[in-house]
């Protein structure tokens, strides 16, 4: 079954709610400022963002007040509750540089070398989301000198997946800033 039918699922989206709950609440908010991580994670002005796992829009909403009118974010998500949370929250806002999209993350269907950044924030590792096959998506929709921010939870995973990412071969490490691991696209060795 692909990801994208998951996010139908009824039973799915019920398990969803309660994590949902959390992930909007002002403790979190207080806790995990999402502009701090958004800054570590070197979103600008202009820039075509994508957002995978968008979830309640936690840092979508502030994601698309940073890149501006200039810039564009596709905010994806597989869950249908999320994705009609998500809408309603970019739509109260009035943001015309959002669009929310109900996708599976490793066939985005969006055009290659599209986008400036990829933000992994929280979705990795899960086993929906295979590194050995997100990751050639990601690095897929990037442009040539696009960058993929990743932030990682619960912190236990911090020793592996880093150097998983390394080890696709289609990354290369920039920086880890505030929690926020920052890659820059690499061409694919042939």
């Amino acid at each position: 079954m692909k990801a994208e039918d998951l996010g139908n699922s009824k039973l799915l989206n019920l398990l969803f709610k309660p994590a949902g709950a959390l992930m909007g609440s002002r403790l979190r908010q207080w806790l995990m400022n999402p502009l701090k991580t958004l800054h570590a994670a070197g979103l600008q002005a202009g820039q075509t963002v994508l957002e995978v796992g968008c979830g309640t829009g936690f840092y979508t909403i502030p994601a698309a007040k940073l890149i501006g009118d200039q810039g564009y974010l596709v905010a994806m998500d597989v869950s249908s509750g999320f994705i009609a949370k998500v809408s309603r929250k970019v739509s109260m806002a009035d943001l015309k540089n959002v669009r929310v999209e109900k996708r599976d993350a490793l066939e985005t269907g969006l055009d290659p070398a599209s986008l400036d950044k990829v933000l992994l924030f929280g979705v990795i590792p899960f086993p929906l989301l295979p590194l050995n096959r997100l990751l050639p998506e990601m690095h897929r929709v990037l442009k040539p000198e696009g960058t993929l921010a990743v932030w990682l939870w619960p912190p236990v995973v911090h020793f592996w997946v880093p150097k998983s990412i390394l080890r696709s071969g289609l990354f290369t490490y920039i920086e880890k800033h505030k929690g926020v691991y920052n890659y820059k696209r690499r061409e694919a060795v042939k």
